[in-house]
């Protein structure tokens, strides 16, 4: 069964996408087309052999916990260090880091394809990846010696542990303190709450990265420093125990073999904590982390999304119902519901979010691996602007429509999409956490609107729309591209139109006025985003579709602008709702009580 298109991978990667600039760079030049081929082929077989047949499996013999023991699929611990060994966890890492020094782009192109295998199961590898990384940046010698080669092997499972029962999205908040001990090292004491990864049986130890307050200390951020806590304390004797104590596991509405546990730390004697980076400065630390996963987030919502997809293709090509309207004879043969104008809605829906999802969090990733790499200051700069601006979209589109997606793939099943015999009951279950994950979509409509868009002067705004007003123009001189553009175009005025009313409230108002809607903005600037994307993928194709008439990939480029005139005819007229409720004077949800929801 297919989970994901890796011809589209390759079409974003060699075809959309200028992928010369990173090659050209000593760090990542080993990467050129026939690696990055090697590498897609080499992640897709992976993922057939030890992810996608156990995404099935994780859901029906779920996690659980008993007597002191959170149990998992022993798979778990297998497909871990099977990454580990192909080198996927430390795939990004340095060459002196026992890595490969593979782009962002190519790595994450790879993780979609495992996400859509089977994302329960890869998360546990790259949430790992995520917390070495942590280490590499800003950890001691001795905690790298200490920890990095276990966790890449996937033989050591890493967490972020940030969540607290009175502190989710505001860490500020946090109660877990520690105090300094004279060897150096710190006792921890409080407890942290859905930590995913957060103990299991399939790894032999499993490390933290966890937030905590000096005992005393400032209140805020100013008094949070970052700390790794391992669950058993490497010694020169082998394991020991650091009384980091699982309360339990939480039962959750999907996502059953991936673990969330609520931790207890120094409640059966002293948990030790080991000191990253600088005293008072965790949250900046755990920001890269944080940012990782916000990225990560929405790649497993793309791989969810693009799953159900396929399962929808699939089933609606093999399913007979029903005959044309028009056509009442009953004698004749029913239709493959495919055939089917409003089925072929639903799944040029899916189609127009998956893939243009996979685009967004490619070229995102493209614009992390030119801020790391570029020797250009101006050039450097720009990338990373571009990326702070789209990173808040990666995450909350693809899980915001991925949710929707996956919906609409259920109606294409109908009865069948609400049964376990099909795929999509579980998947809409699994993907609905992504929108809640790293933040809720609130909170990054929040930071895109209150922080992003006014970073730097406006600078990651106007980096952005030079990029769109590029293939705008370029979209203009094409017969087959030009009404798409013409559409952008004009709807561009409106979002300017927005921004500087709501400018001008930042300006005049209280902020709590200018952020009431913030969500809306994000969706609102979201489907700009993506109508940029699909229009240069639509370019792409009509310009590619002469030379292919006639061969196997034809079909391919004429669904790609298919789906291109589909986005911009159904997707995006949402825009013209946002506009109007985003230049209202009226402050509904400001002036409606909490006392008036009866």
């Amino acid at each position: 069964m297919q989970y994901i298109s890796t011809r589209n991978l390759r079409f974003v990667l060699n075809e959309v996408l200028d992928l010369s600039k990173i090659r050209s760079f000593e760090a990542h030049e080993a990467f050129d087309h026939d690696a990055t081929e090697m590498t897609l082929d080499a992640a897709k077989q992976l993922a057939d052999q030890h992810l996608f047949p156990f995404y099935r499996e994780m859901d029906k013999n779920k996690a659980y916990y008993k007597d002191g023991e959170v149990h998992v699929l022993p798979e778990v611990g297998e497909s871990m260090r099977t990454l580990g060994a192909g080198g996927w966890i430390s795939a990004l890492w340095n060459y002196d880091e026992g890595g490969q020094q593979m782009p962002s782009v190519i790595g994450n192109a790879a993780g979609l394809i495992f996400q859509a295998a089977n994302g329960n199961m890869a998360a546990y590898s790259f949430l790992t990846t995520g917390a070495a990384n942590l280490i590499r940046t800003f950890g001691s010698d001795e905690l790298k010696e200490r920890y990095l080669a276990k966790m890449a092997a996937g033989e050591w499972q890493g967490t972020m542990a940030l969540t607290e029962p009175q502190a989710g999205s505001s860490l500020s908040d946090i109660t877990t303190y520690y105090e300094e001990n004279e060897d150096g090292s710190y006792n921890i004491k409080g407890q942290k709450i859905y930590i995913s990864g957060g103990d299991h049986n399939a790894t032999e130890n499993v490390v933290h990265l966890l937030l905590a307050r000096q005992k005393g200390g400032p209140k805020g951020m100013k008094g949070v420093s970052l700390f790794v806590v391992p669950k058993f304390l490497p010694t020169d004797d082998g394991l020991k125990d650091n009384n980091v104590t699982t309360a339990g596991i939480y039962g959750k509405m999907g996502q059953k073999g991936y673990v969330a546990a609520h931790l207890m730390y120094g409640e059966q004697g002293p948990t030790k904590g080991f000191l990253v980076g600088e005293e008072f400065r965790g949250l900046n630390c755990m920001f890269q982390m944080m940012n990782e996963a916000r990225i990560g987030t929405g790649i497993m919502a793309a791989g969810s999304a693009s799953a159900a997809y396929y399962a929808s293709l699939h089933y609606a090509k093999e399913r007979p119902q029903g005959r044309h309207p028009g056509n009442k004879d009953v004698n004749a043969p029913q239709v493959l519901i495919a055939e089917h104008a409003d089925v072929r809605r639903m799944l040029l829906f899916q189609k127009a979010v998956v893939e243009g999802s996979v685009h967004l969090l490619l070229q995102s990733s493209l614009y992390e691996d030119l801020s790391k790499v570029s020797e250009d200051p101006a050039e450097k700069e720009r990338a990373h602007l571009l990326t702070e601006l789209l990173t808040p979209i990666a995450k909350s589109f693809p899980s915001e429509y991925g949710n929707e997606s996956v919906s609409t793939g259920m109606q294409v099943l109908g009865g069948a999409g609400y049964c376990d015999d099909f795929p999509l009951e579980q998947i809409f279950r699994d993907i609905r956490v992504n929108s809640i994950y790293e933040g809720t979509t609130t909170i990054h409509g929040l930071d895109l609107l209150g922080r992003k868009m006014m970073m730097k002067g406006g600078k990651p705004v106007e980096y952005l729309m030079q990029e769109v007003q590029g293939t705008i123009k370029l979209a203009m001189a094409n017969e087959t591209t030009r009404p798409l553009a013409e559409t952008l175009a004009k709807s561009l005025g409106g979002v300017k139109q927005v921004m500087d009313h709501l400018m001008g409230i930042a300006r005049t108002e209280d902020p709590k006025v200018f952020l009431a809607d913030a969500t809306i903005f994000l969706d609102y600037f979201s489907l700009h985003v993506i109508g940029w994307l699909w229009l240069k993928e639509a370019l792409v194709a009509a310009k590619t579709l002469p030379a292919a008439e006639g061969q196997d990939d034809t079909n391919f480029y004429k669904s790609k602008v298919a789906t291109a005139r589909f986005y911009f005819n159904y997707i995006f007229p949402k825009v013209s709702a946002h506009k109007r409720t985003l230049l209202a004077t009226e402050r509904i949800t400001l002036e409606t009580g909490a006392d008036l929801l009866v």
